[in-house]
């Protein structure tokens, strides 16, 4: 099992309900997120192109911030989810800085946050929180290794791109272009 998500840039409005739907549902203090929404302009005017995109932890196969966490709070679970143990953490910000995407942050209390794929709510056969809101239905999310999954066919079927590909992590967060 190897758990991925999806964004639909063509049919992303930026409306922030999945931003508001995470912070609800994992109790994020305000001014902080797990997740949040990019705007892109592309091109040369008059030809220019929008694009809003749905970011957040890539839940990455090869996890730098994983690999650099002196404790070993950081760590992978299965489905591939990368998640913090808060006991653990010491609250330095190595993986802070070691993330390539700029996901993860020191919460008030003095260990890292991040998105977990709402890893509570998908023990109990449920979306994330994001998914389940979303009004254009632009996140796709599920097993990538299964073949029937939502996620699975989208990414197959459609062009897609993955942020900062040069960096080696594998990210399991696929934009869909």
């Amino acid at each position: 099992m190897r758990y991925a998500m999806a964004i639909d840039t063509k049919k992303c409005v930026g409306c922030t309900d999945c931003v508001v739907a995470c912070q609800t549902e994992n109790n994020v203090p305000i001014g902080y997120a797990r997740d949040w929404i990019v705007e892109v302009t592309d091109g040369t005017y008059p030809q220019l192109e929008l694009e809003f995109r749905s970011e957040r932890c890539n839940h990455c196969d090869n996890a730098p911030c994983v690999r650099c966490c002196p404790t070993g709070a950081s760590h992978i679970i299965e489905g591939g989810i990368v998640k913090v143990e808060h006991d653990k953490c010491i609250g330095c910000g190595a993986c802070v800085a070691a993330c390539p995407y700029d996901a993860r942050y020191v919460h008030p209390e003095g260990y890292v946050d991040k998105c977990t794929f709402c890893d509570h709510r998908l023990e109990q056969g449920q979306d994330p929180a994001c998914v389940a809101v979303c009004p254009t239905k632009c996140l796709y999310f599920g097993d990538m290794d299964d073949p029937n999954s939502e996620v699975s066919k989208v990414v197959k079927k459609r062009k897609f791109k993955t942020l900062i590909p040069e960096a080696g992590t594998e990210p399991q967060l696929y934009f869909l272009i």
